[in-house]
Parts: C-alpha cells; structure tokens; sequence
C-alpha cells in the first residue's frame, strides 16, 4: 500500500490539504495517510501526530521566544515521518515549519520523495531560500502562475496547479434560519485563524460594530472563525450584550453564511481569494506588534499584503494595514463602499478578471493530485 504523510503547519494549510485529499481519495481510495493536521484532515480519517495549535505561532518575536518548543516539534515530526516510512511527504504551506521538517527527512531517508504545497513566498522576500530548496525538494506546487519563473531559474521541478480556493464548490444547503432570523443584510468578518491574530483584531473589529449600529440597524455582523477560536469569538459578544451579531465555524455553513453577504471585512490572507470567488465586496485590515511590523518593512519587497493587488501592482482591495488598522477607517472605508454600489461592482469586476488569469485549467487538487499519482506511480 502506498503511503503519504501530510505535513501543514497551520489552520489555512489544513483546509488547503484536505481539498487535494478529497480528489486523491476519488482516484486512489486505497493511500494510507498520517499527518501533522487539524479538523479538515481530520474529517477525511488522517490521524494527526499531535494538535496542530502545538505549531502554530506567528511573528518574528512569537518565533523567537518558541524557538526551543519548535525545533523539539520538528525532531519530533522528523522521527514520526521516518518511522511511518511514506512514499511521499507533502508539505503544505508554513514553509519555516514545514520545509524544514522536509530538509532533515530527505538527509535521513533520501528515498522518500519530497512535494511542497504552496510555493514559499520568494517573491515577497528572502529569494536567496530558492537555491537551498534544490537540494531537498523533489516538486513544487504552485498556486499562481507568475512564480514559475523563480524555480525554473534554479532547475527545480515546478507544477502550476492554481488555487483550490478558486474551485466552485459543491456545498450541502444547510438551514441557516437559525442564523438569518430578519431580512437584515449581511456583513462578514474575519479576524484571523490563528488566536494570536483574533486577539489582535477581535476588539477593533468590535468597536467598529458599535460604530456600525450606532447609524444603522439594517446589518447582521458575523464572524467566520475556527473551531478552536470560536469561544473566545462568543465570549467577547457576550459581554457586550450585541443582538446582531453571531459567529460561526462550520465551513459549510460559511461558504453559505459568505454567498449571502453584501460585504467582508477580512484579515489579510488566504481568504480573501475565497472572498474575491464569491464575488464580495471586501476590505482587508491586518495588525501585529510593533516590533514585528518594523521587521516587515525591512524585508518584504512588496508593495501590497494582498495578493490580487500584489498581481495588479495596483490597489483594487482596499487595505488597513498597522496604523490604519482601527475601528474609524473600518467603519468609514465600510460605509463609503455601501453608499456606492458603483464602486463595489468595479472591484468585483476587476477581480474577476484577475482570478481568470490566475486559475488553473481544470482544477487545482486534479492538477496536483495528477503530480502526486505519478510519483507514486499509480
């Protein structure tokens, strides 16, 4: 029987797997799998080897003062994925995690073939990492189409598979009455996957509900969390005593909670494809610690957070990043978009046009799972 460990490092990456395991599992029902994973791998049977809130650290200065409890995680992933003995080990996403899991298995066991998911961000900064990864990945899966360039430069085999975010799904309808108790049009918020980032962006978020009811009562707020968030989500709401506001984990229920909404208001991430699919107006915000921010600044030779204004050199997504990140700019960037109807059609319109450019020709998990069925030669 062949075998594939899956190795993410955070909640995106998880869901990210579990969307190519679907497709695997469709064309090879009979892989066995372990993984370093959460809930979406999890609902597909793959064990995880421990909790991935374990790994889950954001920063600079959050890295620095984990460093010890990381590289002990990463000896011990390493000894769990030797001793499993996979015909492939897919790394998804995390590369500071996760590629360097991959590095210490390929010297141990050269046999094991080495597939990372989600090209690290050699374009954002540190483009020097490309040679190194040429000496322990076999495949990279890329989810756009313009970072080809930096791998072919040094050899390195290369798919572009697209993102799997960008897949029309095919949800089962839920009843969401429960939810949707009036006629009230719908706002989203998003405030991050990791706690680390919840906690950030929870409380100016809202502030900028209370700002939102304070001249209107035609919206229902409703926060799209993890499983492992939500509490903390609920808690907070109920101390406020909002009657307009929910929060919801289920991702089914999302997807539709997302499809029903007139806007978003989403940290900066993978979601905001997600978002842009769905063809929903949206800002993005995103907030860190001082310290942290300064690094940024130093590294990242890009202009944007977001990548469909990374790809158009352009703002076409509204972003309040830092400073900007507060409860006023929210709320005045919100309500200038909702006073102009004109000006949310353009952004989805020029989005649209973009995610045409940058999708796959089938889908992502078929493309990447075609890359992974070749090396394990079924």
């Amino acid at each position: 029987m062949k075998k594939i460990f899956i190795l993410t490092g955070e909640p995106s990456g998880d869901k990210l797997a579990s969307t190519l395991v679907t497709k695997l599992k469709q064309n090879h029902p009979d892989i066995e799998y372990l993984s370093v994973g959460g809930p979406h791998l999890n609902s597909h049977g793959i064990k995880s080897i421990y909790d991935i809130k374990e790994i889950t650290y954001i920063g600079f200065t959050s890295v620095f003062f984990n460093i010890f409890k990381i590289m002990n995680k990463i000896n011990i992933t390493v000894k769990k994925i030797i001793k499993f003995n996979p015909d492939i080990l897919l790394s998804v996403d995390s590369p500071d995690f996760t590629l360097r899991v991959a590095e210490k298995v390929k010297k141990i066991n050269p046999k094991i073939k080495t597939i990372h998911y989600v090209a690290p961000q050699v374009w954002v900064w540190r483009e020097g990492r490309v040679k190194k990864f040429k000496k322990f990945l076999d495949h990279i899966l890329l989810l756009f189409n313009f970072e080809k360039k930096y791998f072919d430069k040094e050899n390195i085999k290369n798919t572009f598979v697209g993102h799997p975010l960008l897949e029309n799904k095919d949800n089962t309808k839920t009843d969401l009455s429960y939810l949707i108790k009036n006629d009230k049009k719908i706002i989203s918020l998003f405030a991050g996957s990791r706690s680390s980032e919840t906690n950030i962006l929870l409380p100016i978020l809202l502030d900028f509900i209370k700002l939102m009811n304070e001249k209107y009562n035609e919206y229902n707020f409703i926060f799209h969390s993890t499983d492992q968030n939500k509490n903390l989500i609920k808690d907070e709401l109920k101390k406020n005593n909002f009657v307009n506001v929910d929060v919801i984990s289920n991702e089914n229920i999302k997807s539709q909670i997302l499809s029903k909404s007139i806007f978003a208001v989403a940290k900066s991430g993978t979601i905001s494809l997600e978002i842009c699919n769905l063809k929903i107006p949206s800002i993005i915000i995103y907030k860190m610690n001082l310290l942290n921010f300064l690094i940024v600044k130093i590294l990242v030779k890009v202009k944007f957070a977001n990548i469909i204004n990374i790809i158009n050199e352009k703002e076409i997504i509204p972003e309040l990043i830092q400073t900007e990140c507060n409860s006023k700019k929210i709320f005045k960037s919100v309500v200038y978009f909702l006073k102009n109807p004109k000006l949310m059609e353009e952004q989805i319109n020029e989005v649209s046009k973009t995610l045409n450019e940058i999708r796959s020709k089938t889908s992502s998990s078929t493309e990447a799972s075609a890359v992974i069925s070749s090396y394990l030669g079924v």
